[in-house]
This record gives C-alpha cells, structure tokens and sequence, in this order.
C-alpha cells in the first residue's frame, strides 16, 4: 500500500495524474464515427510519450498502452479493426508513468445518438464513482467507498460488476488494498492520509456475470448488456480528497 509521506512524492502524481487527464481528453475528442479503436491506441501513445511518461499497462502484460471496452465489453478491451459506430459506447481506460509514479483513468463515452438506456447507465456509472470518492476520507474504511458506489447502482436498477475493483496505486499500478465496488460501512482497511487510491465502478444494465473473450483479456457481460466504466486516481492530503486525474 502507498502511504505518500513526502511533498515531492504527491507533487509528482498530481503532475502524473494531469498528464493523463490530458491524455484522456486527446482521446476522447479523436473518439468519433468511422474510428478503430487501434487509431485511438496510436494517438494514446503519441500523447503519452510526448509528456516525456511511459505507458503503464503494457508493465503489466497487456498488449496495449490503453483498454477500449464498447458496448457489452466491460473492460480490458484491446484495441484493433474495430471501426466505432453512432450508438456506441466506448469505455477507455488509460494509465501512464511519471518519474517512477503511477496514474490510472477511465471514461466512458457515447458515439453520436446513443440510447436512453446507455445515455442513464453513462449517467449512474459516473455519479456511483463520485459518490464512492465522497466516502473517501479520514475516519471512514475501504467498505464505505464499496457501500456508496453499489448503494447508487443498486438504486437506479444497474448492477456493479463484482469482480472487478479498484486499487491502491504509486510506485505500482495495483498495490495494496483492493477497492471492490461493493462493501459494508465501517468494514475493511481503514482510510488514513496519504493514500492513494485507484476508484473504479463497472456497472451493467442487465446481468453482473461476465464472460472473457477469446482473446483472453476482454471480458463482456454474459447476457450482452450494455455496460460503462468510470475510473479516477485519487488522493487524501493535507488539503483533503484529491482527484489527481480530475479533467478540466
């Protein structure tokens, strides 16, 4: 577990999670109708690189320097031929290096019309995220932050993924503790300044079974929903809870 003790080392990924909020809303704006999904790859490792980072996930096995998840693929999504279309969705999970730190972030965007259905699992997906960051604070535990996201979920009759969490992150990707998306308050690891956190809700509009393609990453809901992912670095400080991969 990463338990940031000096200035220089939350100066450094506050500047790592700046840069990969920049590098999101590259991809982001490039995310368009007639796209591949490996064009969005090409222009995240430009991006990357050019703010003298590394990638991130490629460190750990994944053929890709970012995950491009759409429709009924949750996440862990590989770039390649897929041409986006209008009403998709498309999750992007992107993380870099800076200076020896990690930053981790995902969104999930619509391509032009997208269904009343998806537009409100876009909407809960991302307000469960803020929500769990809320609970993020001195004093509470790991099983808040779990408890508030699947309380939002829950309540607007989506369904988190389970299998999935969140992290610890620093001088790795995934460190110490987990964060499921799921929990009972007051349970867990407790939350103390100085830890940085990787908070990331995935969330169907039909069943929380999975199935993982052939490819042996990309893992899609078992029923073919729909489903989203929003995903945020975090940091409590002497100045409160920082989102240090917050976008502009």
């Amino acid at each position: 577990m990463v338990v940031l003790k000096k200035d220089e080392e939350i100066k450094i990924m506050r500047e790592a999670g700046r840069k990969l909020s920049e590098v999101m809303e590259v991809l982001i704006n490039s995310a368009k109708e007639g796209v591949k999904t490996k064009e969005l790859e090409e222009i995240a490792y430009d991006e990357i690189r050019k703010r003298d980072c590394m990638e991130a996930f490629q460190t750990q096995g994944f053929p890709s320097c970012i995950c491009t998840s759409v429709n009924e693929e949750i996440v862990h999504g590989i770039p390649g031929e897929y041409v986006l279309k209008e009403g998709d969705i498309l999750s992007i999970d992107a993380g870099l290096i800076y200076k020896g730190f990690f930053s981790d972030m995902a969104v999930t965007i619509g391509i032009g019309n997208i269904s009343k259905v998806k537009r409100r699992l876009i909407e809960i997906t991302e307000k469960a995220l803020y929500d769990g960051i809320k609970s993020f604070k001195d004093g509470n535990t790991i099983g808040d932050i779990g408890f508030s996201i699947e309380n939002t979920v829950r309540k607007n009759n989506f369904k988190v993924i389970k299998l999935f969490v969140g992290h610890g992150i620093g001088r790795r990707l995934q460190e110490p503790p987990e964060v499921p998306n799921y929990g009972t308050p007051k349970k867990g690891v407790k939350i103390r300044k100085g830890m940085v956190l990787a908070i990331e809700p995935m969330v169907s509009s039909g069943t929380d079974k999975i199935r993982i393609k052939k490819d042996g990453w990309t893992a899609v809901t078992a029923d073919g929903s729909p489903s989203a992912h929003f995903e945020h670095t975090v940091a409590l400080t002497d100045n409160g809870t920082e989102i240090l991969t917050r976008r502009n």
